[in-house]
């Protein structure tokens, strides 16, 4: 792995499914402020970044 965008790109993506798991599965739990489903929201942006840091790396190599 001499690529850093593999390595944060597939952290990104397992930090992101977690957080949409935990925003489909447990819905109940969110921040104390709003209505809004902070984890399902946060993950799917996760996963996109995630998922654009590991197109980048394999479009390189």
């Amino acid at each position: 792995m001499d690529d850093l965008r593999v390595t944060s790109g597939m952290f990104f993506s397992l930090l992101g499914l977690i957080l949409c798991g935990m925003g489909i599965l447990a819905p109940g739990t969110r921040a104390p402020l709003t209505e809004a489903n902070v984890n399902l929201y946060t993950g799917i942006a996760m996963l996109v970044f995630g998922g654009v840091m590991l197109w980048l790396a394999r479009r390189r190599a």
